[in-house]
C-alpha cells in the first residue's frame, strides 16, 4: 500500500462518519469520501503538515456542495424524506453509535444551512476547536462561533426528547427499548388496534419514506390512535412470506422486514418515558440497497 493510501485509510472512518452525518446518505457519503481520496492522491505529502486537517477540510467542503444540491432534490421529494438507515446486528447492541446518528437527530440537522450543519457537527460531534473549524470552513473564528450558536439554538428547540439512554441506566433502558420494539412488531403483525395500547405515547408520530417508489404515507401521521390504525390497516394487506430481523438502526432499537428474503422496510423508534413517541419507516428501495451490512 502506498504512503498516500495508508494515510488515507487511517482517517477513512472519521471522514465517512462526518460525511454520513452531513448528508444522511450512505451512498452519498461514500461518494464524498471517494472524491476526497481522488483529490488527496494528487497532493504532495512533503507539502502537508497535517494530513488529517487537509482530509477533513476537503471532505467537509465536498459535503457542503453536495448538501446544497441535495436540499433542492429533497424539497421535491415524494412524501416525508428520511435518512438512509445504518444497521448493526442485534449481537452488536453494545456498538458505539452516538446519538448524533439517530434518524430523529439527523432530521433536526436537515433544518440547518449546510454551513451551520458542518460547523455544528465539527464542534459537537467531532470536538474540533474554533481555530480548526475556521480553517476547515475558510471563515473567521467569530463567524464559526455564530454558525455553531445559531445551529445550537435550532437543535435545542427541535431536538428530539427521546435519544440515547443516560449512562447510569443505559443497560436497563436498552433492554426496555428492545422489548418495546418487539412488542410493537407483534402488534403490527397481528393488526389488532388494541394490541398497541400502552406502547404508543398519546402524541406518537409516524414518518414513512417510500420516495414515490414504495407504498407509504404521504404525510406525517399524528396521534396514537391514528398510528395504531395505520399499522392495523397495513397488517390486513400483508400476505404470507414476510419475516423480520431485529437490529440497531442508527443506534436505536428497530427491525428489518423482509418479503421472500428481500428487505422491504426498516423500522426504528424514538422512545420517551417508556413509550414509543416516534416511528420511522424507510421503504424507499434505493435506501434499502445496502442492507447486506446486517449480519
Amino acid at each position: 500500500m502506498s504512503d498516500h493510501a495508508a494515510l488515507f485509510e487511517r482517517h477513512r472512518r472519521r471522514l465517512h462518519g462526518l460525511a454520513y452525518r452531513m448528508l444522511g446518505s450512505v451512498g452519498e457519503a461514500e461518494d464524498a469520501v471517494q472524491d476526497t481520496y481522488l483529490r488527496w492522491h494528487g497532493q504532495s505529502l512533503a507539502d502537508l503538515r497535517n494530513p488529517e486537517a487537509w482530509l477533513v477540510t476537503a471532505c467537509t467542503r465536498l459535503c457542503i456542495d453536495r448538501l446544497r444540491a441535495a436540499k433542492v432534490e429533497r424539497a421535491a421529494y415524494t412524501g416525508p424524506w428520511l435518512p438512509e438507515p445504518v444497521l448493526a446486528a442485534e449481537a452488536d447492541f453494545e456498538v458505539e453509535l452516538a446519538e448524533s446518528l439517530s434518524l430523529a437527530f439527523l432530521l433536526v440537522l436537515e433544518r440547518l444551512s449546510p454551513a451551520e450543519r458542518a460547523a455544528y457537527l465539527l464542534r459537537q460531534a467531532f470536538d474540533y476547536d474554533y481555530p480548526a473549524i475556521a480553517a476547515i470552513l475558510g471563515k473567521s473564528e467569530a463567524a464559526c462561533r455564530q454558525l455553531v450558536s445559531r445551529a445550537q439554538k435550532h437543535v435545542q428547540a427541535d431536538r428530539p426528547r427521546f435519544g440515547a439512554a443516560d449512562n447510569q441506566h443505559q443497560a436497563e433502558a436498552r433492554d426496555r427499548a428492545r422489548d418495546l420494539a418487539r412488542r410493537f412488531a407483534q402488534a403490527a403483525e397481528s393488526g389488532d388496534v388494541a394490541a398497541f395500547a400502552g406502547l404508543l405515547a398519546d402524541d406518537a408520530m409516524i414518518w414513512s419514506d417510500g420516495g414515490g417508489k414504495a407504498r407509504a404515507a404521504l404525510n406525517v401521521i399524528h396521534g396514537a390512535d391514528r398510528c395504531a390504525r395505520f399499522f392495523a390497516g397495513l397488517a390486513r394487506k400483508n400476505g404470507p412470506g414476510f419475516s423480520r430481523q431485529f437490529c440497531r438502526v442508527n443506534g436505536q432499537p428497530g427491525f428489518v422486514v423482509f418479503h421472500a428474503g428481500v428487505p422491504v422496510s426498516v423500522f426504528t423508534f424514538g422512545i420517551e418515558q417508556g413509550r414509543i413517541r416516534a416511528i420511522f419507516v424507510v421503504r424507499n428501495p434505493d435506501k434499502l440497497a445496502r442492507l447486506d451490512l446486517i449480519h
